[in-house]
């Protein structure tokens, strides 16, 4: 996932996603590019069903 990705699946600002990716509960990106830092969907999903457990997608109807 990218920073607009995880700013969708957060709906979230670009601003609010900058701060909680900076964060040190936040997975670690697994590569960084030239467009930008890239990181694995399953981690942020788990680090989604810790830290944001209403949008899990467990909890989604």
């Amino acid at each position: 996932m990218d920073a607009s990705q995880i700013r969708q699946r957060l709906g979230i600002s670009r601003q609010r996603c900058y701060q909680i990716v900076g964060r040190r509960t936040f997975p670690a990106p697994y590569q960084v590019l030239v467009f930008g830092r890239v990181w694995d969907a399953a981690e942020v999903e788990a680090w989604i069903r810790i830290y944001r457990p209403h949008l899990a997608d467990d909890q989604r109807d």
